[in-house]
């Protein structure tokens, strides 16, 4: 039985960055996408579906304090040199030691407060879009307008998402048992209402037939791609 997808407010959106519920949670967050593997997932999507191409500029959407995206540059950075990533969030967290983290790759990182939709309508000059456990905080109709606005601007488009089922959301509520405090455990089961399953998101995508779409589940997380299928060279 798939469960109807659900979206709630979640604690952590709303709390002030300083707040110590909000930065504990932070924390708590960073190990919740250890053991997802999303690091790993990401990495392993963008060096597949860029297929040989290193991008020039990435934008990351939601990227909070910017320690997920580091962990992905980390795997990428062997091959992927002189990259710029915009590191987009609504609040800006992103630390001067994460900012060192990207350059020591060779890696430019730039911190922008924005709202995402917003940035990528404007128009930006991008190649990939990245977003991880942040799609899911979006209606369907937004998600389609983001969408339209991303194919656009880049070329690839990679997410990691909650995984919709019902193991997710028991699981989730027992994060309490590996310290993880009530916004995290607040927030982990409502991401897991709010997530995905099946071809969702490839069906939000425009269907003008130029995108190679990727879509599939692997443990917690809902893996998804949308590769240009001719990109303009560059």
């Amino acid at each position: 039985m798939i469960l109807p997808r659900r979206l709630e407010n979640e604690l952590l959106d709303h709390l002030p960055s300083d707040d110590p519920r909000a930065m504990r949670a932070r924390r708590d967050l960073t190990r919740v996408n250890a053991w997802m593997g999303n690091a790993r997932y990401m990495a392993t999507m963008l060096r597949k579906y860029a297929a040989g191409r290193t991008p020039r500029v990435i934008v990351d959407l939601g990227s909070g304090d910017g320690a997920f995206m580091l962990r992905v540059a980390r795997r990428l950075a062997p091959a992927w040199q002189n990259v710029k990533i915009i590191l987009l969030d609504r609040q800006s967290i992103v630390a001067p030691a994460t900012c060192e983290g990207f350059a020591a790759l060779r890696w430019q990182a730039e911190a922008v407060s924005a709202d995402g939709l917003e940035f990528l309508a404007d128009g930006c000059n991008t190649d990939v879009v990245t977003a991880n456990l942040f799609l899911h905080h979006l209606t369907d109709r937004q998600l389609a307008s983001l969408f339209a606005a991303a194919a656009k601007n880049a070329w690839l488009v990679a997410a990691c998402e909650p995984r919709r089922a019902k193991f997710v959301v028991e699981l989730s509520r027992m994060l309490w048992a590996f310290g993880c405090n009530e916004v995290t455990v607040h927030d982990a089961v409502a991401s897991a209402r709010a997530g995905f399953s099946g071809n969702e998101l490839s069906a939000l995508w425009p269907s003008d037939g130029r995108w190679e779409l990727h879509e599939s589940a692997v443990a917690f997380t809902h893996c998804f791609a949308a590769r240009a299928a001719a990109p303009a060279a560059g």
